[in-house]
């Protein structure tokens, strides 16, 4: 879960490394996701075929080899190809981790481990910007992906002592070969139309046919499921209101969070022109709210039910929202303060939410909600960056236009020459495209006066260009809060249940 953002904060070196453009370089996130996603529920069957600590030791060697790949990258495909590998080996690890987690104690026992295993997933994306930044200001973006080789030689060796590697598995699994083709078709097209779709055109033919190719393989499988005595994905899990109530905040709750983690260093690191580490320090307020609640309340789920914590989760996520549509972007304090509320909002959801997820299951049933809630969570990162981004670039174009329009107006009321007045629009309008608003031009004609009007206005022009961009970010989260809301409300379908 870990590297699926923590690549966020160095694009902007691996860039310079490669010579490349950020938008080329979103594939390497990309992939990372988009095979996570696609494979985490094939491959977990394949896991409890040929055995779970065997499988789980070859997705930490897979994933170890894709880090060292990655870190050793001398161009973009090679670190695409390396990311690739990195991700098929976490679609092993992370389900079955979790599986094994769970199995070690008994079933009325295991609240307080899958409250724990909620934790770390939560708590994992959300540090990656901070990891990121910390790890590219002090060492290079190389150091993102070498750091992961020690952790995996020290779990080998655990593993190699403690796990049992003559399991025997005796129940014959068969595999679903036509559900897993058209599973991984499915989440494959969905998660590069919701990947790559700005970059495409989301009404381009492209996007089209993947939009409609993803529906044409969720219906294969379906059907395919339904009529499938051993299904890849087990039905009888969707017939239990605690699953289905789960995923939805899954996908939701993970929705928010990324919303606000992979846009703050963003904007702390364009607008604001922090570096990568002040910029990733400003995420920190979230990570250390999530680790505080998370224990707290999956621990007090059987007192509270999971009613109160949903709810009351997602009111301080609301609330956080809610400050950084008005000035949370604008002041660093209010930024964590509001981030703190966020971070402590999800912290009361991903705690319980995976405790209710997994309760009511055992043996295969228990893997296949793992790995369903596993994609899920993906699938969730997946829509907030699909949603905040586009989201983001639409209103920066829009920020641009008008800002532009506003140099034209200012500029064309200045008493100085026609060619003095078209050069500083020129190089007005060239600051704010490249959002270097700081750095706009000063023209200076050797008249007091005119020279005064025209400082003036450039001030005018600065403000307003960084007024308009600061607002791009701000209407995002102002739109996102009556979803929020809503989420708010459905979370009082929950029952008062004691899980």
């Amino acid at each position: 879960m870990l590297d699926t953002t923590v690549m966020n904060v160095a694009l902007p070196e691996i860039g310079e490394t490669f010579s490349t453009a950020l938008n080329n370089l979103s594939w390497a996130l990309n992939i990372y996701t988009i095979l996570f996603a696609s494979l985490t529920i094939p491959l977990t069957r394949v896991a409890e075929r040929y055995g779970m600590n065997k499988i789980i030791m070859l997705g930490f060697i897979i994933f170890g080899i894709g880090s060292l790949i990655s870190g050793l990258s001398n161009g973009l495909c090679i670190l695409v190809f390396g990311r690739a590998i990195q991700s098929i080996g976490a679609a092993l690890v992370f389900p079955l981790s979790m599986t094994l987690g769970i199995n070690l104690v008994d079933k009325d026992k295991r609240t307080g481990v899958i409250a724990v295993l909620g934790v770390t997933q939560g708590l994992a994306a959300a540090l990656g910007p901070v990891i990121g930044g910390i790890i590219t200001q002090y060492l290079t973006w190389r150091w993102i992906f070498f750091i992961n080789l020690p952790i995996v030689i020290f779990v080998l060796i655990i593993g190699l002592k403690l796990l049992d590697f003559k399991e025997v598995n005796e129940e014959v699994i068969n595999f679903d070969i036509f559900g897993s083709a058209f599973s991984i078709l499915f989440l494959l097209s969905l998660t590069t139309v919701l990947t790559q779709g700005r970059t495409w055109g989301w009404t381009s033919l492209t996007s089209l046919l993947f939009i409609f190719f993803s529906l044409v393989f969720f219906v294969s499988f379906l059907v395919v499921e339904i009529r499938s005595k051993k299904p890849m994905i087990p039905l009888e899990l969707f017939k239990d209101k605690n699953f289905i109530g789960s995923s939805v905040v899954v996908v939701l709750s993970n929705l928010f969070l990324v919303g606000i983690t992979v846009l703050l260093p963003t904007y702390y690191t364009n607008v604001k022109h922090f570096d990568a580490l002040h910029a990733s320090f400003m995420i920190v307020p979230v990570t250390l709210f999530i680790f505080i609640m998370s224990p707290i309340s999956g621990f007090a789920l059987k007192k509270t039910g999971p009613k109160i914590l949903l709810s009351f989760g997602f009111l301080l996520m609301v609330i956080g929202y809610i400050g950084y549509a008005n000035n949370g972007l604008n002041n660093q304090l209010y930024s964590c303060i509001y981030g703190a509320l966020i971070g402590a909002g999800y912290g009361l959801i991903t705690g319980p939410i995976t405790v209710i997820g997994a309760s009511d299951f055992t043996g295969e049933l228990l893997s296949a909600s793992q790995s369903v809630t596993g994609v899920l969570r993906q699938i969730g990162i997946v829509l907030a960056v699909a949603i905040f981004v586009t989201g983001l670039y639409t209103n920066l174009k829009s920020a641009q236009v008008k800002s532009e329009n506003y140099v034209s107006e200012q500029v064309s009321g200045l008493n100085i020459p026609k060619q003095a007045k078209s050069t500083l629009i020129k190089k007005s309008i060239e600051g704010i495209r490249e959002q270097k608003t700081s750095n706009t031009a000063k023209k200076h004609t050797g008249n007091a006066k005119i020279d005064q009007g025209i400082n003036r206005v450039i001030k005018d022009i600065k403000d307003t260009a960084l007024n308009n961009i600061v607002n791009a970010f701000k209407s995002l989260y102002k739109v996102a809060i009556p979803y929020l809301i809503v989420t708010l409300v459905l979370t009082f379908l929950f029952w008062k249940r004691r899980v």
